[in-house]
């Protein structure tokens, strides 16, 4: 805190306790008093106590108890000036701690008692006359010494628990304003880490779209190119067929990529279902186009499933797939299963090549199936890929799993999904 920040803090405090010392320097060049340092020294505690009142409320009690017990000692009489301790009971119940709170509720009938046992009946009635209480003094008279002491017992607990309550009343609004105050930060902190989990989720949805679009649809517009350099030099028949292929399935990823990102932006973070491919007969044929064998098999009988679960169906397969393309041998077919017992249960086993590494099994519910190894002049990629990690994803949001392992009778690699045919 700077220097001029710091001053402007304390320049209430510094002149309500200049006003307090003044008005006490006035009540003592009205009245006499035989000797001139006693009331100064109270005027002065005071003066310091109204200070302190706010910044330091308990100090300033401590000095306000330290001033009225060195007035006892010293035998000076009540003096209207004394009135500006009330100041100090409101600043030690709203500003103080705990501690001061309760110590100044209780400084209030002490103070009260010690100041009716030591004051005269005398020095009352002409405090209350210099108050402008003339009527009330009249009557206190009258009433005898007992009745003197006893109002001005009262009047003294009333002077400064009027002003302790008031500060007790406006440090629990104060508090109540501060807590509605951090709930509706609170609320509005939940509410920006909702939006920023909101985003992440649509940013992560739309990637999982955009690879299992792409990722498939480049795995086997490589396969079909690939395939063409075993055509014969004279099979230009062969040739068309091929590139045909290639530009149906560039056309087709193309047209899936529109329509993910169409979907998003008509309705973020929630791709339409029955706006995209559910056809799994269609990814099957798609993946014979491209010149690998795929033995396909159903058991039971396909039940209509909700376009929410058919995308994800078609998805996973998808997924399922492109990896087999990527880590399996050409020579070899790609089996895939649909059990139809209860769940849909999706199976695609390819058998692994000779050079493929063993895969991690530690995963509890599923394993990447392991990226193939980079061309010589490319560096080696940074990081795992999102493949089996998004099928996890998508299987878990909807109540299925996922597990994928490496068997060794045969060896192949084996990924199995098991879709819900209702949403749960």
């Amino acid at each position: 805190m700077s220097t001029v920040s710091r001053s402007a803090r304390w320049l209430p405090d510094l002149l309500a306790g200049v006003a307090a010392f003044v008005v006490g320097l006035v009540e003592i060049n009205r009245y006499y008093y035989a000797e001139i340092w006693p009331p100064l020294v109270v005027i002065t505690g005071v003066a310091v106590a109204v200070g302190l009142s706010r910044a330091l409320p308990g100090a300033a009690l401590a000095v306000a108890w330290f001033t009225g017990l060195l007035q006892v000692l010293t035998g000076v009489d009540p003096m209207v000036t004394e009135v500006l301790l009330a100041v100090v009971a409101f600043g030690c119940a709203r500003w103080g701690r705990l501690p001061t709170v309760w110590l100044s509720g209780l400084s209030i009938p002490a103070g009260a008692a010690i100041a009716v046992v030591w004051l005269s009946p005398y020095s009352f009635y002409e405090g209350l006359e210099s108050l402008g209480m003339g009527g009330l003094a009249e009557d206190a008279y009258r009433a005898g010494g007992y009745g003197a002491r006893a109002t001005a017992g009262i009047l003294a607990i009333a002077l400064l628990a009027t002003p302790w309550l008031l500060g007790l009343a406006l440090r629990f609004a104060s508090r109540s304003q501060d807590s509605r105050r951090s709930q509706v930060a609170a609320e509005a902190e939940r509410d920006q880490a909702e939006e920023i989990a909101r985003l992440r989720e649509e940013q992560a949805q739309l990637a999982r779209d955009v690879h299992d679009v792409v990722g498939h649809s480049l795995a086997v517009i490589l396969a079909q190119a690939e395939s063409a350099q075993y055509l014969e030099d004279a099979d230009t028949q062969g040739l068309k067929v091929t590139m045909a292929n290639i530009a149906t399935s560039a056309r087709s990823s193309l047209d899936d990529v529109r329509q993910v990102l169409a979907s998003t932006a008509q309705q973020p973070g929630r791709a339409t279902p029955a706006t995209q491919h559910t056809d799994l007969d269609s990814l099957i044929e798609g993946v014979r186009a491209s010149g690998h064998e795929v033995l396909a098999t159903e058991i039971g009988t396909p039940q209509p499933m909700p376009p929410e679960l058919a995308v994800v169906a078609f998805r996973v397969l998808q997924e399922m797939l492109t990896n087999a393309i990527k880590h399996g041998p050409r020579d070899q077919p790609v089996h895939v299963e649909r059990h139809w017992h209860g769940d849909l249960r999706i199976e695609v086993r390819n058998a692994v090549a000779p050079d493929q590494p063993a895969p991690d099994l530690t995963h509890p519910i599923a394993v990447p199936l392991p990226p193939p190894p980079p061309p010589p002049s490319s560096p080696p990629p940074a990081g795992g890929g999102q493949g089996v990690d998004g099928m996890r994803r998508r299987l878990e949001a909807i109540g299925g799993r996922l597990d994928v392992r490496r068997r060794t009778d045969p060896p192949s690699f084996t990924a199995t999904a098991w879709v819900p045919v209702r949403a749960r």
